[in-house]
This record gives C-alpha cells, sequence and structure tokens, in this order.
C-alpha cells in the first residue's frame, strides 16, 4: 500500500528533489508570457520614438482643434453635395462587396480541404493570403492608372481587397460543414455539383451571408478613406475642407459620416443577426430537402 504524502510534504519533498510542484508550471507559464508582451510593448514603444512632453500636450491640443469644429457648418457642406457624397461612399462599398461576395464564393470552394484536392486547394489559399497582404489604398493607388479616376476605381479596389477576406472566411465555413448531408446527395446518385449545392451551401451559406454583410459594414469606413486619395466618396469632400482649413465644414463632414456609419452599421447588424438565427435551425429540414430530392430522382427514373 502507498502511502501519500500531505500538500505541505509534497511540495517540500518535490522541492528537495529539484522537481517544479506542478501547481507553479501554470503560473510560470503565465508569468513567462506576460513578460514575453510586456517586453515587446516596451520595445514597440521605444521604437515609436515618442516623447512624454508630445504624450502630456496632446490631449489639449486635439481639444483645441475640435473646438475650432465647433459649431459645425452644415448648411455650406449640404450645399456642396455632403449628402450625394455620402451615398456615394454606400454605392462604392455595396459595388465593392457585391464583386466580393461574388468571385469569393466560388473560389471559397476550391479553398476548402473537403472539396478541392491539395493541388488546386493551396494556390487559392496563397491567392487568399496574397490579396489581403495589400491595402485597399495601395490597390486604389495601382487602379487609378488603369480606370479613370473617382468612384469605379473606389469600388474595384474594395471589391479586390475584400476577396481575400471572404474567401478565407467563407472557406473555413464550407471545411466546418457537415458531412452526412453530402453523404445523402451522393447516396442518391447525386453529382459532384448536386453534392455542393444541396449538401454543403444550405449549411454554409447563411453564415456566409452575414460574412458580408459585415464587411459591407467594414467597406462603408475604407470608402471613405479611399475617397481622399481621389477614388470617390465622402473623403473627398473632407480632404477638401481640410486643405482649405474649414473646420466647421470639416467637423459637419465628420458628424454626416459619422452618422451614415452608425446607422448602415445597425441595421446591418440586425441583418445579419436574423439571418444566422433563421440559418441555425433544424437541420431536419435540410435532410426533409434531402429526401424530397432523392424522391424526386427516383421518381424520373423509373
Amino acid at each position: 500500500m502507498t502511502a501519500t504524502l500531505p500538500p505541505d510534504q509534497a511540495d517540500a519533498a518535490a522541492t528537495e528533489t529539484g522537481r517544479i510542484p506542478r501547481p507553479l508550471r501554470p503560473r510560470l507559464a503565465r508569468l513567462a508570457v506576460f513578460l514575453v508582451i510586456a517586453v515587446g510593448f516596451i520595445w514597440g514603444v521605444s521604437g515609436l520614438d515618442v516623447s512624454w512632453d508630445r504624450l502630456r500636450t496632446a490631449p489639449s491640443e486635439a481639444w483645441a482643434i475640435l473646438k475650432l469644429m465647433w459649431p459645425p457648418d452644415f448648411a455650406t457642406v449640404i450645399e456642396r453635395g455632403a449628402i450625394g457624397k455620402v451615398l456615394e461612399s454606400v454605392y462604392i462599398a455595396w459595388i465593392g462587396t457585391v464583386i466580393a461576395a461574388t468571385l469569393s464564393l466560388p473560389l471559397a470552394f476550391l479553398a476548402s480541404n473537403n472539396i478541392s484536392p491539395t493541388v488546386v486547394r493551396l494556390p487559392i489559399r496563397q491567392l487568399f493570403n496574397v490579396i489581403r497582404a495589400v491595402p485597399e489604398l495601395i490597390v486604389a493607388v495601382v487602379l487609378l492608372g488603369v480606370v479613370p479616376l473617382g468612384a469605379w476605381a473606389g469600388a474595384l479596389a474594395i471589391g479586390l481587397h475584400s476577396i481575400g477576406t471572404l474567401g478565407k472566411l467563407s472557406s473555413e465555413e464550407i471545411e466546418s460543414a457537415a458531412h452526412g448531408p453530402v453523404e445523402a446527395v451522393e447516396a442518391c446518385g447525386g453529382t459532384f455539383i448536386s453534392r455542393v449545392r444541396w449538401g454543403v451551401l444550405p449549411q454554409v451559406l447563411p453564415q456566409i451571408a452575414s460574412y458580408w454583410l459585415f464587411r459591407f459594414e467594414i467597406n462603408v469606413r475604407a470608402s471613405a478613406v479611399l475617397g481622399m486619395i481621389g477614388a470617390g466618396g465622402i473623403g473627398s469632400e473632407l480632404i477638401a475642407q481640410l486643405r482649405f482649413r474649414n473646420f466647421p465644414e470639416v467637423g459637419a463632414v465628420l458628424i454626416i459620416t459619422v452618422a451614415a456609419v452608425v446607422f448602415i452599421d445597425t441595421v446591418s447588424s440586425a441583418i445579419r443577426k436574423r439571418i444566422i438565427a433563421g440559418g441555425s435551425g433544424d437541420p431536419s429540414r435540410l435532410m426533409a430537402l434531402v429526401g424530397d430530392l432523392a424522391g424526386s430522382g427516383r421518381s424520373a427514373r423509373a
């Protein structure tokens, strides 16, 4: 019969033999992670070359600029067409999101390990990585030499850049799809396209659609930034007012832009929640659909 030592005696015995008690190991690991993060933060701040005097005076300087923007001159910016520029930013974001969603969905299937072979999957995944590595601003600058200056360049830049993110998220969602419906369609004699269409797509489309809407929210903000380099949208009006130091007009443009972005984000979030809640429902509905397809296929062969 083996005798068990009390906890205090066990820790003392482990210390005498040079072994670290087991409860100390998680604490040492957490301490090591904290030290790594702290050292990385200090190293990063030192590389920024930020002086403490600059940090101390930054709030007062920012407050001075905000006071110059008050009261905002809404009449002038509305007369100059700021509302139309905001809507143009929304158009740019929407068209760019539609382009990205249309191109990323088939590429996502090709990048999924449960759909495509390795020789096809790996190049598509690397393509997504390359696209995500290039910011929208760089893509827009390149496109400005190809397409005319304006909203079309911004829409193409947002659309091309969004393919990388939407493709990666969609492929991961496709890989997590249940294999049972796919086997049911295959047992009914379904082709590869039928397995994808009826076995995978109904499972993943609600979540993928929520990704599209979430990307649309991001693209609305990105379109405002792209306008500063001449790619259309409210950013062009903002940079024009900043160039001439018209701070009341700048404040009005910022308030209109923030209000539009908050409104779109609120509506889009509500739609995404509704899509996810409606799409995560009963799996028996999917199996019933597969059963109906199998019955119709048997009757057609008969």
